[in-house]
């Protein structure tokens, strides 16, 4: 039996590399989107590109299409710049709602008949920052809530068509998501998750029985500390 195809944004760092080889592991054939993957990524097949390059994006989504149908789509790929909403200048604000919010739309959107075809699944990799107010990311916060509320309405619309959507909403995470930031995570497990941590729930949703599906899966650590640099 050929194995299940698996398209993942984001996949040469953090949440979405280490979702990437845990999906390698459990058995699907992967295909994973990076803007720079710094090495070999074992058992991913590498398609450097730009999610917000809109041609490049449309050209491999239809030669993606051509050599069948995904069983699981999980969009990884995020973007982030943290302060005051006045110094959110049109530029990051347009690159974060881009990566953010319209590619994984635009991506689902193009792959959804053949993903429904295979009673697949789709998993949207949100934030804790979609569930309320978000000071110092007010973008950030309003592109992921936005996220949240397409896949619970995607699930909605679809569910009786045997697509299975799920959201997983982590905290902070030990990344380079924060690399735009004055602040990091607190180095520690009780202070920050792994992007591990994000694998381990992708790996949790895709083991359930074929008639559960669960929708919201929210992680958090134990502890909240942030350093200011």
């Amino acid at each position: 039996m050929a194995a299940k195809r698996a398209l993942v944004t984001g996949a040469s760092s953090g949440i979405g590399r280490a979702v990437a080889e845990r999906l390698c592991k459990m058995g699907y054939e992967v295909t994973g989107i990076g803007r720079n993957f710094r090495r070999d990524e074992s058992g991913i097949r590498q398609v450097i590109l730009d999610l917000t390059d809109e041609k490049g994006l449309a050209q491999f989504l239809a030669d993606y299409r051509r050599e069948g149908a995904p069983f699981l789509l999980v969009h990884c790929a995020g973007v982030a710049w943290y302060g005051m909403a006045e110094e959110m200048d049109e530029t990051k604000v347009r690159a974060m709602l881009r990566t953010n919010l319209e590619v994984p739309l635009i991506i689902t959107g193009t792959l959804l008949r053949d993903i429904k075809s295979v009673n697949g699944t789709v998993i949207f990799i949100s934030s804790v920052t979609a569930d309320g107010p978000s000071p110092r990311a007010c973008v950030y916060g309003a592109a992921k809530a936005g996220l949240t509320a397409y896949a619970e309405s995607l699930f909605a619309e679809n569910r009786k068509y045997g697509l299975k959507v799920s959201v997983i909403e982590p905290d902070l995470t030990d990344t380079d998501l924060y690399r735009n930031a004055d602040f990091r995570p607190e180095e520690g497990e009780m202070y920050c998750l792994s992007p591990e941590d994000t694998a381990d729930a992708v790996e949790f949703i895709l083991t359930r029985h074929e008639g559960e599906v669960l929708t919201h899966l929210t992680l958090r650590p134990q502890k909240n500390r942030i350093i200011r640099r």
